[in-house]
């Protein structure tokens, strides 16, 4: 229980960092490009999505190593073990859509509660960004 305590205190940790590392950078990055406000905004929606793109894929091997090397849980449904299955589902658990064709058994479920708050969290952080990107140029109307 220690190992899957500390394996999601780990990749919780790892994904609020990459978040941040990339907000951070869109933040100096974007005042400074020659561009009108509004590609720059669509700049920062793809920053975005590139972060959490990787977050999701970090949660995914993750899942993918405490099934096959930790053999802490397992998925029902399905799932046929592949890293892209697990990319899946972690992608519906970080969006917190979960269609329910993939079921967490013993230890990897708690990873999937812990990636759908991060998730949640994280998606908000983003969206609270750009909010503040485009409020912070609207008045130049949109040059």
């Amino acid at each position: 229980m220690l190992g899957i305590i500390a394996v999601n205190i780990v990749v919780v940790a790892l994904v609020v960092v990459i978040h941040y590392e990339f907000l951070h950078w869109l933040t100096s990055l974007l005042p400074r490009l020659p561009i009108r406000h509004r590609p720059r905004i669509v700049l920062g929606v793809f920053g975005a999505l590139c972060a959490h793109a990787i977050e999701v894929w970090i949660f995914a091997i993750a899942y993918y190593g405490l099934i096959h090397w930790a053999g802490v849980g397992y998925f029902e449904g399905q799932f046929n073990g592949s890293l892209l299955d697990c990319a899946y589902f972690s992608f519906t658990t970080f969006t917190t859509l979960g269609f329910g064709d993939i079921e967490p058994i013993k230890g990897v479920r708690y990873l999937t509660g812990i990636e759908s708050l991060t998730g949640l969290l994280l998606i908000t952080w983003t969206a609270s960004f750009l909010f503040l990107e485009m409020q912070r140029n609207w008045t130049d109307g949109g040059r």
